[in-house]
């Protein structure tokens, strides 16, 4: 590659202007920085687990852990939430992985920023390549819940079906919208630290209004938050994708992924005009 290849020439034109040229560029970078992207992908993989005693147990731990709580109590009559098909531990463990994959792709965005800020400031190289390296840890950590997936389905016997077809749709849908939003936050938490903390409060929060550890209600206030949380339709699409019933809520499941590829692009072109100021704010 030669020198006038590599010159990139920056003028004071509104980057909106042309949002067609901005895309096409955008697409550019993440296509130029796709070396780096895995790279960082694994250094952060190596960095991640080197230091810790039970390795990549860590990647399934916590929803495991929130699994456990739930089944507790309905173990020893605390809770009564009836599951129809297949056991309540089965259903609440599948759940919870399938949330967590959400909450990864959430916090993937803002975590990879704020752990490449002393390379942004330093270093000019495609921006994107930072986002794409967190979301190939997401992918990754994924992987690993599906298998820990494939072992509950395996203990508890449940049955397959052909919507099992359907289940890499249903993930794909739940990484997008978390992305999405997360591609929102990451602006707010590289400047306020606080975004970044409240994010696991609010996930907390929120996975007690998603039909994560029990099923979507058609009725009351748990009705009208399974119809027009956004999270709902993504998470009982997958599930049941893995228990071979019937897709219940693919319609509202198809508006919210189309919706959230859109944010995913409103987000990106956001990131690029965000970043110069970001930068800049940070020291750059």
């Amino acid at each position: 590659m030669n020198r006038q290849e590599m010159r990139r020439i920056y003028t004071p034109e509104p980057l909106l202007r042309h949002p067609v040229a901005m895309m096409r560029e955008i697409a550019d970078d993440m296509w130029a920085g796709r070396e780096l992207a895995w790279r960082l992908f694994l250094r952060d993989l190596r960095a991640g687990y080197r230091q810790t005693l039970l390795g990549y147990v860590w990647a399934f731990l916590p929803p495991l852990v929130a699994a456990a709580t739930f089944i507790f109590l309905q173990s020893q009559g605390i809770t009564r939430i009836e599951v129809v098909g297949i056991s309540y531990a089965a259903f609440a463990l599948m759940g919870t992985l399938l949330w967590q994959i959400f909450v990864d792709a959430l916090t993937s965005p803002s975590a990879s920023f704020g752990a490449a800020k002393a390379m942004l400031v330093k270093i000019t190289f495609p921006r994107e390549a930072v986002l794409v390296g967190g979301l190939y840890m997401v992918i990754f950590n994924a992987l690993i819940r599906m298998v820990l997936i494939a072992a509950v389905m395996i203990l508890w016997n449940i049955p397959v079906g052909p919507t099992l077809a359907f289940l890499p749709v249903a993930l794909f849908g739940l990484l997008a919208a978390g992305f999405a939003l997360g591609l929102f936050i990451t602006p707010i938490s590289a400047l306020y630290g606080d975004a970044a903390r409240a994010i696991p409060i609010v996930a907390g929060f929120w996975m007690l209004l998603t039909p994560v550890v029990y099923p979507p209600q058609m009725s009351g206030i748990a009705g009208w938050l399974a119809t027009w949380n956004p999270v709902s339709p993504l998470i009982v699409t997958a599930r049941e994708c893995l228990t071979g019933q019937t897709l219940t809520m693919l319609g509202p499941f198809f508006v919210v992924a189309a919706a959230s590829l859109l944010l995913i692009l409103v987000g990106l072109i956001g990131f690029r005009i965000a970043m110069p100021h970001l930068i800049e704010r940070m020291g750059g």
